[in-house]
């Protein structure tokens, strides 16, 4: 729900080929959102297949012809509801890396604290990565800054189990 969700969000500013698609999505929302290539044309052919998407042909000089990709009366639709379903619903999240949590006092707090730090430093990255976004005018801009909170509020954390394993 949430890939149709997104293409179809995006196919509402205009029409584009799969490659500005993904060029935008990987750019400006990689660390937001979880959408591989192939997943996205995957998604796109379908919602061709269920009369979402129209597509047509597009060649500039001796390039190969490209797809382009237009949102259709009943895509509109289609993104009114799951636009509706996606604000009102909600969904836990789940931190698969909690899983070593459990274990964590299996290994000796000087270990435990080294691998911690390698893991606060990858979130410093996506943080770091997320923070050079450029803003972007309107609602795109909360979800870049949803994901803000949630590295910012996990390093925060994270430097709270690592103050818990120094006084070990």
């Amino acid at each position: 729900m949430d890939k149709k969700l997104l293409l179809l969000g995006l196919l509402r500013t205009g029409s584009m080929h799969g490659y500005q698609l993904n060029d935008f999505i990987e750019s400006t929302l990689a660390t937001c959102v979880q959408i591989k290539r192939p997943t996205a044309y995957y998604v796109l052919n379908k919602m061709q297949d269920d009369g979402w998407v129209e597509e047509t042909e597009e060649q500039e000089g001796n390039r190969p012809p490209r797809r382009i990709y237009t949102i259709t009366p009943s895509g509109e639709a289609a993104f009114q509801e799951l636009l509706r379903q996606n604000l009102a619903g909600f969904e836990m999240a789940q931190f698969t890396g909690d899983v070593g949590l459990a274990f964590l006092d299996v290994l000796s707090p000087a270990e435990s604290l080294a691998l911690l730090q390698q893991r606060r430093m990858i979130i410093q990255s996506f943080l770091e990565e997320t923070l050079a976004i450029p803003q972007h005018p309107g609602s795109l801009q909360l979800t870049i800054e949803h994901q803000m909170r949630h590295l910012t509020a996990e390093l925060d954390w994270l430097d709270e189990i690592m103050a818990r394993l120094e006084v070990t």
